[in-house]
């Protein structure tokens, strides 16, 4: 086969030349133009970036959050981009405004292209020191608001959408101190895998994005412990640091047309943390376990 050629969907199919393949890809494929995209979190960090990032590329945003300032920042640099927002302010653990929100945004825009189910949060405890209440509380704001948020969607996202599960690295390891937290990010790994097959036939793609070592606003998973002790690890095996950029990169090209064959998986934002294993850095440049 010349070098300027592939084939599609295994060795039966025909062979496609690439210059006249209409799924060549050009710089404006990587825009939103146009598009509906919804941002759960968006007041700060990772949700923050995230909105503004998808409204640089061209998107309408429509996101909530409790925290009614940062929230009016994150709008005001959203519409600063000559995009809409639309806002929100309710705790995603609660139907009644979430669904009242909801039917906002769709009388608003007419439909839903992107959901960043980005909203989640945490505290420090031994799992025989959370209460049933406490349990109650992490499954409702880690994974039940997420069903609830994607349930809601549905009927607004047509063919073509993208619904993007912020997770983190502890849906893919252990979480100690984080247990109920942790379980409920790989409930909703889980979940993605599962819905990416069952609305695939509506052409809906989804997936995780699943970050570690990236500093925001919120509580760390450290409780303020340093990430670079006396041992001389590095916080991760990458040279430099993330930051709440990088994870909005990951959702502007899951969002997009870049990823038009990309489902049911995870994006890792981590430095090379899930590949590391058990492996760490120290600071000196030599690798230990």
């Amino acid at each position: 086969m010349s070098d300027w050629e592939w084939t599609l969907g295994g060795l039966e199919s025909p062979v496609v030349p690439i210059w006249n393949d209409s799924n060549i890809l050009d710089p404006s494929s990587v825009l939103l133009t146009d598009k509906v995209a919804i941002v759960t979190g968006g007041a700060r960090g990772i949700g923050a970036a995230t909105a503004v990032a998808l409204a640089r590329f061209g998107a309408d945003l429509a996101i909530c959050d409790r925290e009614a300032d940062d929230m009016a920042r994150t709008a005001a640099a959203v519409e600063a981009l000559g995009r809409r927002c639309v806002t929100g302010l309710f705790d995603v653990r609660h139907p009644e405004p979430r669904d009242a929100w909801l039917a906002e945004v769709g009388e608003t825009y007419g439909r839903v292209d992107v959901l960043v189910n980005n909203a989640g949060g945490t505290f420090n405890s031994p799992f025989a020191g959370i209460s049933p209440k406490g349990e109650a509380a992490l499954i409702a704001e880690n994974f039940t608001q997420v069903t609830g948020f994607i349930r809601g969607c549905l009927p607004l996202m047509g063919e073509g959408g993208s619904i993007i599960n912020v997770t983190s690295i502890e849906a893919h390891r252990a979480g100690p101190g984080f247990s109920i937290y942790s379980a409920m990010k790989a409930a909703q790994a889980n979940l993605t895998m599962s819905l990416s097959l069952e609305l695939s036939s509506s052409r809906i793609r989804v997936n995780c994005i699943a970050p570690d070592v990236i500093p925001t606003e919120g509580e760390s998973l450290l409780g303020g412990e340093s990430t670079d002790d006396e041992s001389g690890l590095a916080p991760q095996p990458w040279l430099e640091g993330g930051t709440v950029h990088d994870c909005a990169a990951a959702a502007v090209y899951l969002a997009g047309d870049m990823s038009r064959f990309v489902t049911g998986t995870t994006i890792h934002v981590d430095g090379g943390n899930i590949a590391a294993a058990g492996w760490k850095r120290r600071t000196s440049g030599r690798f230990t376990t």
